[in-house]
């Protein structure tokens, strides 16, 4: 009882004060994280016409969600199970059955920078993927040993990190890398649980193939995306301990200190001593195949910084469509930051055990502490909110105004200013993506270029494009097939008087002002496009058919079995 106890009340607690600042009413907005009250299902949240589709099925899944929960919940919700699954998962994955290893690879895997700096630049839906990752490898491992359900459970981990397309490749890697061979009495054959992968990823990928776009992205991307120092070590260094995002201003500041690389090098010697320990513990070459993994994981994400690497990335994403998944690389290190997670807590158990067993228990017992503690002490600035920068604000009500005008008279709309990245006063002049696409029940146009100090990376959307060379050269927005124009009282280029013309005003606020495009006519009605919602049907299909799998399963007879979970392991 202690054993599953613990690792619950470990993650309940790193959960509660990672995000004590939402127990405040309001929504966290940063970067890429917007949540809104009431999200509306549209075809343009399910497959974007024309821009590559980085939120499929992601928005579409918060749309479902929210028609039932309000959008405050839905990210509580959301948030709090990133970081409740991740130390979890952890703490089962690793083989052992000391109660404190556990809480040392609960604490390695949920109190990380990777998590801190993907959740400060807002990435939630590949922080998803991230807390799924630990139970998609522990299923893996019991379905090679032929464990009932387990290919269940394997594709539910499958489907949560499919909600987007970097957490989808992901998973599809490691389920090819993990699964394959002969095991017995499975029940189930590779090619199966591949194809079912495969299905789970179909919205996101059939969205990608008939989106009216290239697909292809600027090659400036690499360098811009590619890994950054964070301290004197250099961007390896910062990635051999999960960190080493693009951007400096996701960055907590605990990152720069000095004594950082050392405990860098510090976990890797203490992992390195945990790795005999997992390939004893783990049947059929299982942790070699993690390894394989990791470390894959590792030199695809410093590709960008290696010799010759930034070329070959810069000819990859210009030349393949969708490639551009890949020029952040930093973003790909989910595996490599389990595997050290799970290497690290059983490193702490060897060393605890020597150093027991040449001094004292008591000794022993502190080691592993320090261990606990260790991720803690290197990353203090996780804690409430990553300093206080996760705060809810409230939405101005001239969103819910300019939201009620637009879906009473149905139309696209043009956001402005005309650019990707919004730093909206009312949101502590944090910067967030565009809310206006999500907000917004029409679908809404918004500029997909990216400025990364002062670089500019290139989007791939063509309409995006178009209008673009129509602000820049003063012609008005009225030429476009457009009903609206929203304008946001934000900084950035003011509209030109010239952009504006030949629109009505129909609301002006202390934070929005809304035009209507007198010119505008409707457009044939579109049919939806079907080629995807087939895709988001067979994705369901596999859900429904792991669901009736699951209560199928739950009402044959219980028989005894006193045989554990091959992930458990032997005690050290």
């Amino acid at each position: 009882m202690r054993e599953r106890l613990v690792p619950h009340g470990v993650a309940a607690v790193v959960t509660a004060v990672v995000l004590a600042p939402l127990a405040l009413p309001g929504y966290v907005l940063r970067y890429d994280m917007v949540f809104v009250p009431r999200p509306t299902l549209s075809w343009e949240s399910i497959a974007p016409a024309t821009a590559l589709p980085r939120a499929v099925p992601q928005d579409a899944v918060v749309a479902l969600l929210g028609q039932v929960l309000p959008g405050w919940a839905l990210q509580r919700l959301v948030l709090v199970a990133i970081v409740w699954f991740a130390a979890l998962g952890a703490a089962r994955l690793v083989p052992t059955d000391r109660v404190g290893v556990r809480v040392v690879a609960a604490l390695g895997y949920a109190w990380t920078p990777y998590l801190a700096e993907r959740l400060l630049i807002g990435q939630w839906g590949l922080l998803v993927a991230y807390a799924a990752l630990p139970w998609l490898v522990r299923a893996a491992l019991e379905l090679r040993t032929a464990r009932p359900g387990a290919a269940r459970r394997l594709l539910l981990a499958v489907a949560a990190s499919a909600i987007t397309p970097t957490g989808g490749v992901l998973a599809l890697v490691a389920v090819a890398v993990l699964v394959p061979g002969r095991y017995a009495r499975a029940g189930r054959s590779t090619a199966l649980v591949l194809g079912s992968a495969v299905l789970l990823n179909a919205p996101w990928l059939v969205a990608g193939a008939v989106s009216t776009g290239t697909g292809r992205s600027d090659p400036a991307g690499v360098e811009a995306f590619a890994a950054r120092a964070e301290n004197w070590a250099g961007p390896l260094v910062s990635l051999a301990g999960t960190g080493g995002i693009w951007n400096a201003q996701t960055t907590p500041d605990s990152r720069a200190s000095v004594l950082v690389p050392v405990a860098t090098v510090l976990l890797l010697a203490v992992a390195g001593c945990g790795i005999p320990l997992l390939r004893r513990r783990w049947p059929h070459g299982f942790a070699g195949r993690l390894g394989v993994l990791a470390v894959g994981s590792w030199l695809a994400a410093a590709l960008g910084v290696l010799p010759g690497g930034a070329a070959a990335l810069g000819w990859l994403v210009a030349t393949v469509p969708g490639a551009g998944l890949v020029r952040d690389g930093q973003k790909l290190l989910l595996p490599y930051a389990l595997a050290l997670a799970v290497a690290g807590a059983l490193g702490a158990e060897r060393l605890a055990d020597r150093v027991a067993a040449r001094f004292d228990a008591v000794t022993g017992r502190v080691l592993l502490a320090g261990a606990v503690l260790l991720p803690v002490a290197v990353l203090p600035d996780l804690a409430f909110g990553a300093a206080g920068r996760l705060r809810p604000v409230p939405w101005p009500e001239d969103w819910a105004t300019v939201a009620r005008l637009t879906s009473a008279r149905p139309g696209a709309v043009i956001s402005l200013p005309f650019q990707e990245y919004q730093r909206p006063a009312w949101n502590r002049d944090v910067v967030v993506i565009d809310p206006a696409p999500r907000y917004l029940a029409v679908p809404v146009l918004v500029d997909d270029t990216l400025w990364v100090g002062g670089r500019a990376v290139a989007g791939e959307d063509p309409r995006a494009a178009r209008v673009r060379t129509l602000i820049a050269d003063g012609r008005p927005l009225s030429a476009e097939d457009v009903r609206w124009v929203l304008v946001q009282h934000v900084p950035g280029p003011a509209p030109q008087a010239s952009v504006l013309a030949g629109l009505r005003l129909v609301h002006a606020g202390a934070d929005l002002t809304l035009y209507e495009n007198p010119a505008w006519s409707p457009s044939p009605t579109a049919t939806g496009p079907g080629p995807v919602g087939v895709a988001h049907l067979l994705a369901g299909a596999v859900m429904i058919g792991i669901g009736l799998s699951g209560t199928a399963r739950g009402r044959r007879p219980v028989v005894a079995s006193r045989h554990a979970s091959p992930a458990e392991g032997e005690g050290g």
